[in-house]
């Protein structure tokens, strides 16, 4: 069989795809450790947000047991306005991971659609490798077909002229 002119082409889209896989993979697991680590801030958020109510009770309850005064509650809301400063600088980080997370799924979305590109493109070169397959199988068999029909012929005009020297 010759040998497919289009084959280089072939190759390079189907290197082409498997780029494109290793991408989307990559792109998968970004969007999945982005995602990990919004889950992680929100979490930690809460829990700072349980710990400053916490922190607050315990330090009023011991401003209170000392007789502060207040000077104490000025205290003790000087403390609790520096952990709500926390708590909004974390919630900012959180935000900013949620962006984040969105950046890497439309990354990931764009990965897909490339994906999919080099997939179709390839299996465009393949359908036509197999086309052409086709054809070139088709041509050989004709072929085969007019050099049997020559031998029977052949043949048939050498037992014609052998029966008519025979006679």
């Amino acid at each position: 069989m010759p040998v497919y002119r289009l084959q280089v082409l072939l190759d390079i889209r189907t290197k082409a795809e498997d780029a494109a896989k290793e991408a989307y993979s990559v792109a998968l697991q970004a969007l999945e450790v982005e995602r990990q680590k919004e889950t992680s801030m929100r979490e930690a958020l809460a829990r700072r947000k349980a710990e400053r109510k916490a922190k607050v009770q315990a330090f009023l309850a011991e401003v209170t047991e000392k007789g502060g005064g207040i000077s104490g509650f000025q205290q003790m809301n000087r403390f609790e306005e520096r952990l709500k400063d926390e708590e909004a600088q974390a919630a900012e980080a959180l935000e900013q991971q949620h962006l984040a997370v969105a950046e890497a799924q439309r990354l990931l979305e764009q990965r897909q659609r490339e994906l999919a590109e080099a997939a179709r493109e390839r299996r465009a070169i393949e359908k036509h490798k197999e086309t052409w397959q086709g054809e070139v199988r088709r041509q050989r068999e004709q072929r085969e077909e007019l050099v049997q029909e020559e031998i029977g012929n052949t043949l048939h005009l050498a037992r014609v002229r052998a029966a008519g020297k025979k006679a």
